[in-house]
């Protein structure tokens, strides 16, 4: 045994969501999500766990299947089965949707992990979302 103290484990990163306001005029994008990898089955359970309680229960996930690694037909995230959905239509820019019985539809943009913080801004600002308007969720 070493005397040496331990390192408490490194802190899991802050999740990058920004969430626009609650408003009763529908919108095609009601948030940001800047995930840190491709990888699905990395990436999804700590946004589908973080997202406000209002939306409900995501109980299925539709993605475009040309930029995640890693999506299987199901995974389990907050002791719930999620159904993931690919499409290989191409969307400029990518979206991810969130989808929960009698709560309806939620679209986020997803920013390219690799997106300096400049082109993120950017991207969010071409959808109409605007950091006065929301606030990023952690």
């Amino acid at each position: 045994m070493s005397d040496q103290l331990r390192r408490p484990p490194p802190a899991p990163p802050l999740l990058r969501l920004y969430l626009a306001p609650e408003s009763t005029v529908p919108r095609r994008i009601d948030g940001a999500w800047w995930p840190r990898t491709f990888d699905l089955l990395a990436e999804l359970p700590s946004l589908l766990s973080s997202l406000p309680r209002a939306w409900g229960q995501i109980v299925s996930v539709l993605v475009n299947g040309t930029g995640w690694a890693g999506a299987p037909g199901r995974m389990l995230v907050c002791n719930q089965v999620v159904r993931l959905r690919r499409t290989a239509t191409a969307r400029t820019p990518s979206t991810i949707v969130l989808m929960a019985p009698a709560h309806g539809r939620r679209d986020l943009l997803v920013v390219p992990p690799e997106a300096t913080e400049q082109a993120a801004e950017s991207l969010m600002s071409a959808v109409g979302l605007t950091p006065e308007q929301g606030h990023f969720a952690s």
